[in-house]
């Protein structure tokens, strides 16, 4: 019987790396024989991947706050039935940049909804379904402001494009997330070299390895 595999999230606001990261820890899992899914959110499957459009593309008010919320439940409830599930059950390692805790940051903390009815939207999508081991990728505020200058220049989607009072509000949510589930979260400061955050993760990982 093949044994179940992991499910990790790397969460963290803008420029924090996380899917540079997330491309470096699947190469390393895979040094140690294991299969490493790729991932993100919104995203992943055939129908969040069209639902990422409809999230990321056009003005900053096109959708409202719970509207927005609602968007993220069915995208995610769509990858975790199609994609994730399925790579976990198979024995595969699946590495997802953003999750759940992107919602409850985003669209719950940053966005004035309250974080039991985000939770509530995902036992309904998602039965609940949470991630083995979760990375939040810090960042100090001007370091990620010139990290994502830097990656995007001028051209950002409309959530990622919000104001600094917006993204504050982000790195409060996910804090308090952190705090709230600290069997579930590992904090790891991103402003190091890549590397070394790498190795941080691997060394954060070794309690799940087989």
């Amino acid at each position: 019987m093949t044994a179940r595999g992991r499910f990790i999230s790397l969460e963290g606001g803008e420029g924090a790396g996380k899917s540079t990261q997330l491309r470096a820890l699947a190469a390393a899992l895979r040094t140690k024989g294991l299969t490493v899914v790729e991932t993100r959110e919104p995203g992943g499957s055939g129908g969040a991947e069209t639902i990422r459009q409809l999230l990321l593309t056009g003005q900053a008010d096109r959708w409202t706050a719970r509207a927005e919320a609602l968007l993220f439940a069915a995208a995610r409830a769509d990858h975790v039935a199609r994609l994730i599930r399925p790579a976990l059950d198979n024995g595969a390692w699946v590495l997802c940049d953003r999750f759940l805790d992107s919602s409850r940051a985003y669209q719950g903390g940053a966005n004035g909804l309250a974080d039991a009815d985000i939770l509530a939207l995902h036992r309904i999508g998602s039965q609940g379904f949470l991630p083995d081991r979760t990375f939040l990728l810090t960042l100090d505020e001007a370091t990620a402001a010139a990290r994502t200058k830097a990656r995007d220049g001028d051209e950002t989607d409309r959530i990622g494009g919000r104001d600094r009072s917006y993204h504050r509000r982000v790195a409060a949510a996910f804090a308090a997330c952190a705090a709230q589930e600290p069997d579930r979260f590992r904090l790891v400061d991103a402003s190091r070299a890549a590397d070394i955050v790498t190795t941080q993760m691997l060394d954060l990982l070794v309690d799940l390895l087989p």
